[in-house]
């Protein structure tokens, strides 16, 4: 089984180098014929893996020891079950239909190898951390990961927008993984190991031991750890306050988007909580510090994506309001549907973006929802299957997201940690926010009349700031459809994967929703103490199977929010389209704080990196040019100078100047020495 391992992790690397290295000589089709052919054995190899996990055969050791340091082992290892069987299926399907889709998108780039082996270098970085057993091969993943999402960010690197996302997604992250990193550390620290299996077992000994992190002032270990490793999970999986850079990164390339944002970096976060389970379960503070971040993001994170126009933007604000269920999924103990809507969030979000990615090149790459409209007719297969990855969204019974999303929202209700009632209204609410703007999006651009090569901007509910173009190349071209132009459907090598992203967006959640979760499937590979967290055993007693939950639902709150919200869109876009404009006049400073994303832009720049800036200019005007420049080298120069100007004064070269000096020593040597000898 270690070969499939090792195909499942390094076959995307090998894609990489060639594309990447070799990428003129093999050519485009070169680049990516070997690139998909690697992901496509990963994908192979990861379904292998899963089927032998099934069976029961496990597998948890080091491949390779990097180095030993006093006693301590620096390895690379995987540790394989379920959980890591799952991912690794998530991440290398998604992967692949990324590759394929990315044949037609970008096929006019001129970076075309190089974006090839950038997707698929992220591939084997996303395959390292979910396979890892141990945080020192989680932290190179996770890092490398950060790295290579840098690149895609800035893929178009002549774009100041672009340059400004990728540095921006760079360093919040690095705010995120400077607190992962002291997490880490306690755990060597303390529990003397980089071993997840060592670290677990170890733990609940520690489970009552205290830090003072201000002197006097006691912190339980575990607390503090499982804190700092979650503020990693918050800039990795663009939790509040660290998601700014979340909705930028749109300036990438829309394969970039999908790739990125569906189903393998923001979802990083989710996977360690969900394997650091054993950890976080000895802490109710650190699951509630949890479960109130996710409930935030959910929320108001999911607000902005009403007044939104730029269509990536709709989908990425929807992304992170999904992240946030999944953090309250986690904050409430019920990893396993975290992982749950994980997994059906990679597939219908996955399918929005690359169809989102489609109605642009339809529209010749104009993004503004705005100037879209009736686009159903011109590309039937990007509206259906836009509208199956919608429905799932918002959470339609019997659709994937349906099942995850529910289970959430219940378990939150179940929930007995500090924030769980906070975050169940937080999350039922966002029901109606989800159907609202995922069907606003859905209504102005794909039914009513077709706006484009006109303004367009007559809904009011969004800024006229917001959007963006998805092209590559010179930024003075034009974008959007011209007089007399029409969309079109796009080419085969873009519809299939949305057609195969489909069919798991409708009917995966139906299978597996009651063996992942309620099968036995995470045994002993996500632990949670019932006792202490009842929610998952609750969830357990209050499910009859796919069939009697998706009929149920249609008496529950969640359906009919999510009903009101798709009306309340159809009204308001289809129906009655100047009533956004008189709510956007009547909500005034509302709607200018949902316009400028709370401000948050705003604070970060003049607070953090301005007050960087302030700082660094202090050290540079006081500490750099007054005390080394101005003290340290120049002041010594000036010293040294002015010594020498003393000694100039008696070294001019002159010999009248040395006898007349050499006259007085003598006269001072008579008064000071020889005079006094004489006088005793």
């Amino acid at each position: 089984m270690k070969t499939a391992y090792l195909l499942a992790a390094f076959a995307p690397l090998v894609g990489a180098i060639v594309a990447g290295l070799f990428g003129r000589t093999v050519g485009r089709a070169g680049a990516h014929t070997v690139t998909i052919a690697g992901v496509a054995i990963s994908f192979a190899a990861s379904l292998y893996t899963l089927f032998d996990v099934l069976q029961g055969n496990t597998f948890d050791g080091s491949l390779y020891t990097w180095a030993s340091i006093g006693g301590l082992n620096l390895e690379i290892g995987f540790l394989i079950d379920t959980l890591t069987a799952t991912m690794m299926c998530v991440v290398t399907s998604v992967s692949l239909m990324v590759h394929i889709y990315t044949i037609g998108y970008m096929a006019d780039d001129p970076g075309y190898q190089r974006f090839f082996s950038y997707i698929s270098l992220f591939t084997f970085s996303m395959m390292m951390l979910v396979m890892a057993n141990n945080f020192l091969q989680l932290f190179f993943g996770w890092e490398a990961v950060g790295l290579v999402s840098y690149l895609l960010i800035g893929f178009w690197y002549t774009r100041p927008t672009a340059i400004y996302a990728n540095l921006k997604a760079f360093m919040v992250n690095r705010v995120g993984d400077f607190g992962f990193v002291i997490g880490i550390g306690l755990i060597l620290a303390y529990l003397g190991t980089l071993d997840y299996g060592t670290a677990f077992a170890a733990a609940p000994a520690q489970a009552s031991r205290t830090v003072e992190l201000i002197p006097g002032s006691p912190w339980l270990l575990m607390t503090v750890t499982c804190i700092c490793l979650f503020i990693g999970a918050m800039g990795k999986s663009a939790q509040f306050p660290l998601h700014v850079w979340l909705p930028d990164s749109m300036e990438g390339p829309t394969p970039i988007s999908a790739l990125i944002h569906a189903a393998t970096m923001v979802t990083a976060g989710i996977f360690m909580v969900a394997r650091m389970s054993p950890l976080f379960e000895l802490s109710d503070t650190a699951l509630g510090f949890v479960i109130v971040i996710g409930a935030i993001t959910a929320f108001f994170m999911g607000l902005l994506g009403i007044v939104q126009n730029d269509i990536k933007r709709v989908i990425a604000y929807s992304t992170l309001s999904q992240l946030g269920y999944m953090t309250v999924a986690l904050g409430a103990s019920v990893y396993s549907v975290a992982i749950f809507h994980l997994m059906t969030h990679a597939f219908f979000k996955a399918l929005l973006f690359l169809a989102a990615g489609s109605v642009i090149i339809g529209m010749h790459h104009d993004q503004d929802i705005r100037n879209m409209g009736g686009l159903r007719k011109y590309m039937p297969v990007t509206w259906i299957t836009f509208l199956i990855g919608t429905l799932a969204l918002i959470g339609t019974p019997f659709f994937s997201g349906f099942y995850s999303k529910d289970l959430i929202i219940e378990g939150a209700r179940f929930a007995n940690v500090p924030g769980a009632q906070l975050a169940y209204w937080a999350v039922l609410a966002g029901v109606f926010v989800t159907a609202f703007y995922s069907f606003r999006v859905y209504f102005l651009v794909f039914h009513g009349k077709e706006r484009w090569g006109t303004a367009g901007h007559e809904f009011g509910m969004a800024g006229d700031d917001q959007t963006s173009h998805d092209e590559p190349g010179d930024e003075a071209h034009h974008h959007g459809l011209k007089a007399g132009d029409k969309p079109h459907e796009s080419p085969g090598v873009v519809t299939v994967p949305l057609v195969l992203l489909a069919i798991p967006s409708a009917i995966i959640g139906l299978f597996t929703v009651g063996p992942m979760l309620f099968g036995g499937f995470f045994d002993n590979v996500i632990h949670v103490d019932s006792t202490r967290h009842p929610a998952m055993a609750e969830l357990a007693s209050h499910f009859h199977g796919w069939f009697a939950m998706g009929t149920h639902a249609i008496v529950t709150p969640v359906f009919w929010l999510a009903v009101a919200g798709t009306v309340a869109a159809w009204y308001c876009y289809m129906v009655n389209p100047a009533l956004p404009r008189a709510v956007k006049s009547a909500a005034g400073p509302l709607y200018r704080l949902l316009d400028n994303k709370y401000y948050l832009d705003r604070i970060n720049d003049v607070v953090f990196a301005g007050g960087a800036r302030l700082f660094g200019r202090g050290l540079w005007k006081i500490g750099d040019r007054g005390l080394i420049d101005g003290v340290a080298i120049n002041g010594s120069a000036r010293l040294v100078g002015w010594f020498s100007g003393v000694l100039r004064l008696w070294q001019t070269g002159r010999l009248n100047n040395y006898t007349i000096t050499m006259i007085g020593g003598v006269a001072l040597l008579l008064l000071f020495v020889v005079w006094p000898l004489l006088r005793g």
